[in-house]
């Protein structure tokens, strides 16, 4: 059991060890980082926060409304 431990404490530092080792990087100066992924553009998370999409939809709104109630023909 103890022989265990002591293989689990040598393995934890050999691995901080070397990762403190990759991020000084060569010549003891900080190693330049990885660039992240770009992060996707920031978006709507449901419809009805998508102002395009509630104009877009109102549009239909009222075309329905004309389509269906036509103007009445002026009187001649």
């Amino acid at each position: 059991m103890k022989f265990l431990l002591v293989v689990l404490v040598f393995a934890i530092a050999t691995y901080l060890a070397i990762r403190w080792m990759q991020d000084r990087g060569p010549g003891g100066s900080p190693a330049k980082r990885r660039p992240s992924r770009p992060q996707p553009p920031s978006r709507p998370l449901a419809p009805d926060d998508d102002e395009s999409f509630l104009r877009d939809l109102e549009r239909k709104r009222r075309k329905q409304a004309r389509d269906a109630n036509p103007p009445d023909p002026p009187d001649a």
